[in-house]
């Protein structure tokens, strides 16, 4: 795995930290128990947050001292990989589900079933997200969900009104769509075919053997095929890792009838053009038969292998405490993501379409957003070395197939071949 390689590979230098890391503490220091936690990017942004956040604490709890350390998010894994070899981890780590989980795996992490109270704060979705094994990992902290964000005037054009409850419904109504308006109906991130595959309840490997040419499988990709070659789909990009800009743009141009993304994305419309703004209005995005919403990423904070058991409660505490009800509101607002505790998702940030001021589009994307929160979950491949590299040969069988560049069992069985020669050679 990669983590016990990176470990074996940092524990040498973890013998030479250990020799410079020896100093003489502060006698009043010494006295207060240190919690050091490490967050990935979120300097310079965050400072004043987290800075705020540090001094609350310590205000209530005299007896802690708290350290906030940032790193960029390339260089995370390894700094902390060689300091849980040194023996001196920080106490909380700020992860991703797919980090969380592999190092998990590799016994990188400690469980947190005995640290959770009874009665968290968190969605199901959320802790569903770090249960691992059966066990609870991380406590976690922000996510996403998408909506479904729609021109009224090309969806009533095309005589559509009622919310798309299916994978199946989106899909014809973007070959409606065309057919009536000749616009592009939906623009969904084919480049990332896997995620969008386990949505939809079919799953990428079984029992260590790649399986995305079964029936199942094939029955999908003929759908995507078909609304394809009737021109449903917004061809800008379609299969690249990353569609998002095209995206915006033709729904900008008035180009495209609905836009998959999460609420953020209607700020931008707002900003860019009022005109397309205000005749934008939200469906929810479906839910698969999987029972998982779409867009979904969470981050979390865990707790690294090495800290003393005799800590854990301290820093369990101060877990609960970076992402309670008020701590996580404050965050989501400051950085456009969703919160994952229950409390936060009813606040009337989220909950505003009651009121008179506020009716727009983006504010009906937020409520519509923390509606569908207790569904999402984030939908990765786990325990694969160069993921990314295998994924890029599924999406390019895939385009093969949608566009009719190939015949599409012929290209998905030879990209499950190259899948499976890779996953033996990892046994």
């Amino acid at each position: 795995m990669k983590f016990r390689r990176l470990f074996l590979c940092a524990f040498s230098l973890a013998l030479v930290l250990l020799w410079n890391l020896a100093s003489a503490a502060d006698s009043s220091t010494a006295r207060r128990q240190k919690i050091e936690f490490w967050t990935m990017s979120l300097k310079p942004k965050f400072i004043p947050y987290f800075q705020s956040l540090v001094k609350e604490y310590e205000r209530m709890h005299p007896q802690v001292q708290i350290e906030w350390v940032d790193f960029p998010w390339d260089i995370l894994q390894l700094k902390l990989i060689t300091s849980i070899a040194a023996g001196t981890p920080p106490s909380l780590v700020n992860l991703s589900v797919p980090w969380a989980e592999e190092m998990a795996r590799d016994g990188l992490l400690q469980p947190v079933d005995r640290l959770m109270p009874i009665s968290n704060p968190y969605t199901q979705g959320a802790l569903n997200d770090v249960r691992f094994a059966g066990k609870l990992y991380a406590f976690p902290h922000y996510s996403n969900v998408n909506v479904v964000a729609y021109n009224r005037h090309i969806l009533n054009a095309a005589g559509l009104t009622a919310a798309p409850k299916t994978m199946d419904d989106l899909l014809a109504y973007a070959r409606q769509i065309y057919a009536t308006t000749g616009k592009a109906g939906y623009a969904p991130a084919l480049g990332k075919i896997d995620g969008f595959m386990m949505q939809e309840g079919l799953p990428l490997i079984v029992n260590g053997k790649a399986v995305f040419n079964s029936p199942a499988h094939m029955a999908l990709i003929a759908k995507l095929k078909q609304t394809y070659q009737a021109n449903g789909f917004l061809k800008d990009k379609l299969f690249a890792e990353d569609n998002f800009p095209a995206v915006v743009d033709a729904y900008l141009g008035g180009r495209l009838g609905m836009m998959v993304s999460a609420p953020t994305a209607l700020r931008r419309i707002q900003a860019d053009s009022k005109d397309i703004y205000a005749q934008t209005d939200i469906f929810p995005a479906p839910i698969g038969p999987t029972g998982i919403a779409d867009g979904g990423w969470m981050f979390n904070f865990a707790i690294p292998k090495g800290v003393p058991a005799e800590k854990l409660p301290a820093v369990a505490e101060f877990a609960l405490f970076l992402t309670n009800d008020v701590n996580q509101l404050a965050f989501a607002k400051i950085a456009n993501v969703m919160p994952t505790t229950k409390k936060a998702l009813a606040d009337p940030h989220f909950q505003s379409l009651g009121t008179q001021a506020k009716q727009g589009a983006a504010e009906k994307a937020q409520t519509v957003a923390a509606n569908s929160m207790e569904y999402s979950r984030s939908l990765y491949v786990a325990g694969i070395d160069d993921y990314d590299e295998l994924r890029r040969f599924l999406v390019k069988a895939v385009e093969a197939s949608v566009t009719g560049k190939r015949d599409a069992q012929t290209a998905m069985d030879e990209a499950v071949a190259i899948w499976n020669k890779k996953l033996v050679g990892t046994r």
